[in-house]
């Protein structure tokens, strides 16, 4: 049941790979941009300044570090800025959470095996 330190170097490694992407969700108004392009459709700058509260400046500036985490696709079409979600990096960030998660499993099963002998 124990993990060996081997695979713990090897989960933390993938967690610094997903450290972009958890620092990109760790803003409010990123995870906002993220929920509103799940919807799957294409969005424009403008499309997702509306009802956002800031500046599109601001909206730009976002999708500018979603996009350097790799979390949404641009795409120039004429004078349009269109935006995309990319769901692989969440995929692969929820993955890594499951190590996570099980492995802190582990430990507090080993904790109370320990507690209750």
């Amino acid at each position: 049941m124990s993990s060996s330190p081997r695979s713990g170097a090897a989960s933390v490694s993938k967690l610094r790979v997903q450290a972009p992407v958890f620092a990109a969700l760790g803003d409010e108004t990123r995870l906002s941009l993220v929920a509103r392009l799940s919807g799957g459709a294409m969005l424009s700058i403008t499309e997702l300044t509306n009802g956002a509260g800031v500046t599109r400046q601001a909206i730009t500036k976002h999708l500018r570090v979603l996009e350097g985490a790799g979390i949404v696709r641009g795409l120039r079409r004429g004078r349009e800025s269109l935006y995309q979600l990319s769901p692989e990096p969440l995929d692969e960030a929820r993955r890594a959470l499951d190590v996570i998660s099980r492995q802190w499993d582990q430990t507090l099963a080993r904790l109370k095996a320990f507690v209750e002998e």
